[in-house]
């Protein structure tokens, strides 16, 4: 169903559900922002989906993580969300899959265990990473580095939102594929 080497979206496989078909619009509705913005890659948009608005209201938040169960390799043991935008989807898609979640911070913390990857361990587990909204890729491509230094190598990279600015195709040269709920032009069009 999903190519390794090409970011995929999910919208085209979505079972004929008035719900689920109206989950990009929602997200548009409660995200997405006009203006001029600097995305973290540095590039500058006029749109922005601020994606703690749609992962601040739990029922937008629980469909979400209903639409993203079908991402998941049925391989996957552990879900791993990145700070800070990966860390209430992976909460959720726990919650809705069963599967434990860790936690992978930008920067090891200063005290206590001084670790980056917090939760359920990633030793020895097949993983996917969660992502809120990916640009250039470039948090899953740190985040990817400190884990292959350990030698954890995650499966897949999901997101809820694929801005098709060059992420997907960063991933793939890492060995990472990148499966998206949807992509930015879905989000856009409806």
């Amino acid at each position: 169903m999903f190519s390794p080497f090409a970011t995929q979206s999910y919208l085209r496989h979505l079972p004929e559900n008035a719900a689920l078909q109206s989950l990009p619009a929602q997200i548009r509705r409660a995200a997405r922002v006009s203006g001029q913005f600097v995305l973290r890659s540095g590039a500058v948009s006029d749109t922005y989906f601020d994606k703690y608005q749609f992962e601040a209201d739990p029922q937008l938040l629980l469909a979400i993580a209903e639409a993203m169960k079908p991402l998941i390799p049925s391989s996957v043991e552990v879900l791993a969300g990145l700070e800070m935008g990966g860390i209430p989807i992976v909460t959720m898609l726990s919650q809705v899959t069963g599967l434990p979640a860790a936690f992978i911070r930008k920067e090891p913390k200063e005290y206590g265990t001084c670790r980056y990857a917090e939760g359920h361990s990633l030793a020895g587990r097949r993983f996917a990473l969660v992502e809120d909204v990916v640009s250039s890729g470039g948090a899953i491509i740190d985040a990817l580095s400190k884990l292959k230094a350990d030698g954890l190598v995650p499966e897949v990279a999901i997101c809820v939102i694929d801005r098709q600015t060059g992420g997907g195709e960063a991933l793939v040269k890492h060995g990472l594929p990148l499966r998206a709920l949807f992509t930015l032009e879905e989000v856009e069009r409806v």
